[in-house]
């Protein structure tokens, strides 16, 4: 059984940053991505970040590029989200999720395997 967890969420001001991290657990875990998304109140679950695992390969949300870096620690099994200046329009419940299958279209969560609980960032202005 994979498990996956969130942890660095938190409450920040405008402008400042947080990193977020999602450690992998479970027997022959061998992701092909890993993602990151994001889930507002009232609003649908978005897409922000993803990592092809291994090679490295970034894609992010138009609305993150420059501000957002994912990464990857293959030794580790975990997962980074370094989100530096922030916005209020930030403020979600961040997901990450891992994906099996080869070639899987990295913005469409439905293609992610396993999720983890989530973790609330707070951006207040």
């Amino acid at each position: 059984q994979v498990q996956l967890v969130e942890s660095g969420g938190g409450l920040v001001q405008a402008g400042g940053s947080l990193r977020l991290s999602c450690a992998a657990s479970g027997r022959s875990f061998s992701p092909f991505r890993m993602g990151w998304f994001r889930q507002a109140p009232g609003k649908e679950r978005e897409f922000v970040a993803s990592i092809r695992w291994g090679t490295g390969g970034t894609v992010y949300a138009d609305s993150v590029k420059g501000r957002f870096t994912i990464s990857g620690d293959n030794v580790k099994f975990t997962m980074y989200l370094q989100m530096n200046s922030l916005k209020p329009e930030d403020t979600a419940v961040y997901f990450c999720a891992a994906g099996l299958h080869h070639n899987l279209d990295p913005y469409q969560g439905s293609n992610y395997n396993y999720w983890g609980q989530g973790t609330q960032v707070t951006v207040s202005s």
